[in-house]
């Protein structure tokens, strides 16, 4: 298939501040909403990651000297770009990702602000210094670039993810190198069509695309300092244990199985309608979707009412349709991953009171479309708590209060977010103290962190020492130096 035949053309590499075919046969990029074909994108060689870690060794020379007032000068000028065009990347987005077109400029908004964070880089890099650390010895603390990073990112947020790092890691004075997801390049593509707007020295912000020998070139490339990874859980333990073997550093976000408690104190409208949003929010494609629900047996019956009319209220369709409240799920084979997964819970006796798996989109019969399914009578022994979904499913579990609640959602082995609805202190005390999950919320359906807070994750949900977003990456991407002046004659 030629680039003519597409919609986008085809994918290329953003290298050495040019724009540059990848030397590999790569794969269709589809719509997901109508199973039509709108790009190609070709993989990224061997050879072609020794081109980008190269170009990015020689810019980061001259970029690490550069005072840091002038690195944060194409920041402020990318910020504005995204901004600017903050709408047609989310029309893109939605072409790719089949997500509605709300989430997707919520997304691209999420991302600007990381890199709004990082425009304070000169506040975020500053050490510690103490004078008569010994007599007459004075001791500075102080933070260095190491070099070439890379990030390798995930399909269900490519126009956020991606910013979790680039600001950071070129702020702190490296050269950067993304590699998206290869199902949904194109977001990644424009953005960079706008990073090279901004003005940033050819070869520190650098794109590749490819697949599995693409990830294992950078994971295996002596030129690169530390990798940054966004997926699933065995993935991100791959990643982890193999850029370590390789004596890189590394963070890596695994996946997720995140629970709702709500007690009898809480609003239940409220809860219901933020439970459901978290559950569903781009068809449940994502690491901080809540699908399990977790509630106080006196008002379970209850809530499990308000949870069927708000699930049953949803709108699947194309997500650039106003009305679309859930969009398509990013291929068919997810797609069928994920009705495979709502028939394991019918077959170990969940009862399925909301049924999704009929929905007909008119006009989009070749879409990836799933309505909202909901299961009550749920046990936590069960597949479908037991396992990531990532997609518009969620099922409800009774408890018999606060401590038991938390005694469900602590046996997952995963431990990414969890949030709480309650109207009692004594019960948010609790959580806090004793929920394990690296993100936590009282009141709210998703427990997403704002950028000048580092992204929480624990247990088998993430992988290393030092999370993305604000101080955590800002100390990642820099080596802390200490430095000892004594002058006996002084």
């Amino acid at each position: 298939m030629t680039a003519e035949e597409t919609q986008y053309g085809e994918v290329q590499n953003y290298v050495n501040g040019g724009w540059v075919d990848a030397s590999d046969e790569g794969q269709r990029v589809v719509n997901p909403a109508t199973g039509e074909t709108i790009a190609n994108v070709d993989f990224s060689s061997e050879s072609d990651i020794d081109e980008v870690v190269a170009a990015g060794q020689s810019a980061f020379e001259e970029w690490r000297q550069a005072p840091i007032e002038e690195r944060i000068q194409p920041l402020f000028e990318l910020k504005r770009l995204l901004e600017e065009h903050q709408d047609e990347l989310a029309e893109l987005l939605v072409e790719e990702h089949g997500k509605t077109f709300g989430e997707a400029k919520g997304e691209l908004r999420r991302g600007i602000e990381n890199v709004e964070v990082a425009c304070g880089i000169p506040t975020l890099m500053q050490g510690g210094h103490v004078e008569n650390a010994a007599p007459r010895i004075d001791e500075t603390a102080v933070r260095q670039p190491l070099g070439v990073y890379a990030a390798i990112t995930p399909f269900n947020f490519p126009g956020m993810i991606p910013l979790w790092f680039l600001p950071y890691a070129v702020a702190t004075g490296n050269a950067f190198i993304l590699k998206p997801s290869e199902r949904d390049p194109l977001t990644s593509e424009r953005m960079f069509e706008l990073v090279d707007e901004a003005g940033f020295p050819d070869g520190i912000v650098q794109l590749v695309n490819g697949g599995v020998d693409t990830v294992n070139a950078i994971l295996e490339h002596d030129g690169i300092e530390g990798v940054s990874f966004v997926g699933s859980t065995p993935v991100a333990r791959t990643i982890y244990e193999k850029a370590a073997a390789n004596g890189k550093r590394v963070q890596a976000q695994g996946g997720a199985k995140n629970h709702v408690i709500v007690t009898e104190s809480a609003d239940l409208e409220f809860a219901a309608s933020k439970a459901v949003s978290s559950a569903l929010a781009c068809g449940g494609e994502r690491c901080l979707a809540n699908d399990v629900l977790v509630v106080e047996e006196s008002v379970y019956d209850e809530f499990l009412d308000l949870v069927v009319e708000e699930a049953e209220s949803q709108v699947v369709g194309y997500g650039l349709d106003d009305e679309t409240t859930v969009g398509a799920l990013i291929t068919p084979e997810h797609e069928e991953r994920v009705r495979e997964f709502v028939e394991s819970g019918i077959e170990e006796g969940a009862e399925l009171v909301v049924d999704g798996r009929d929905v007909e989109v008119e006009g989009y019969e070749g879409g990836n479309f799933l309505g909202p399914c909901v299961f009550s009578g749920v046990d936590p022994d069960m597949k479908i708590v037991r396992e990531e979904i990532f997609g518009p499913v969620l099922g409800l579990i009774s408890a018999s209060g606060i401590d038991e609640a938390i005694e469900i959602l602590n046996v997952s082995e995963f431990g990414n977010a969890a949030s709480l609805f309650t109207g009692s202190g004594v019960e948010a005390q609790k959580f806090r103290h004793n929920a394990e999950a690296g993100n936590l919320a009282v009141n709210a359906g998703t427990a997403a962190p704002m950028a000048f807070f580092h992204f929480g994750g624990a247990k088998d949900s993430f992988f290393g020492d030092l999370h993305a977003q604000a101080e955590d990456v800002v100390r990642f991407y820099t080596d802390e130096r200490v430095y000892i002046e004594r002058w006996p004659d002084a």
